[in-house]
């Protein structure tokens, strides 16, 4: 090939050309079009917990949320189909949240035992704070139908939380499986009755989930 060819030489790689200033300006208009759109749907998601832990259901009304949100009718459908849709993305948070929230408690903690009395402790305080029990208490009291409606996301908020304890305390599937049943049973029992859970029931429980963990070491 020539040296004056203007045709490319494939054996030779030449740096990029940096982006052009309309390209940039389109990408900065793009990043804040995004960054409007997820703070609009935050403001959705986070009304809409509001307005439950308020009303006690999980049944409440469209024009409820966006009245909390400060959004119309409109930037509700830009975002979610239906109200069904914006529950599965409060179950969503709700679930990434708690289990954020577990393995911080966890993480100082050095073993298996300590991990394991941490984790149910920290399920069990999720009923002695005021504002996250009224929060929790609409799901909790309506899981029949939430497992109705969305079945496999029902399972997987379970699934994380199983798996979350079975690694911390270092046992089988059914023997966190177990410990899940322990804690969350316990936290919806009080969660129902609008009782709060004592150092006595989290001592007992954990008693309950080492000795459990004990069988299987």
């Amino acid at each position: 090939m020539a040296e004056n060819s203007v045709l490319p030489n494939p054996e030779q790689r030449s740096a990029p050309a940096s982006d052009s200033l309309a390209e940039q300006r389109a990408a900065r208009r793009v990043r804040r079009q995004q960054q409007a759109y997820a703070e609009e749907l935050n403001a959705l998601v986070s009304a809409a917990f509001a307005v439950v832990a308020r009303t006690g259901s999980i049944d409440a009304s469209v024009r409820e949320i966006l009245k909390e949100a400060g959004l119309s009718n409109q930037a509700f459908y830009r975002h979610v189909d239906s109200k069904d849709e914006l529950l599965l993305l409060m179950l969503d948070a709700g679930r990434r949240t708690l289990v954020d929230y577990l393995g911080r408690q966890m993480a100082p903690c050095l073993t298996p035992a300590d991990r394991t009395a941490m984790w149910v402790r920290s399920v069990l305080a999720q009923g002695r704070d005021d504002d996250v029990a009224r929060r929790t208490r609409p799901f909790i009291a309506q899981v029949d139908r939430l497992a109705e409606l969305f079945p496999e996301e029902q399972r997987r908020s379970e699934d994380l939380l199983i798996d979350q304890v079975a690694q911390a305390a270092g046992v089988p599937t059914e023997v966190a499986t177990a410990i899940y049943d322990l804690a969350f049973g316990a936290l919806a029992r009080h969660l129902r009755r609008g009782t709060k859970p004592t150092d006595r029931d989290a001592d007992v429980l954990i008693a309950m989930a080492q000795q459990f963990a004990r069988r299987e070491s």
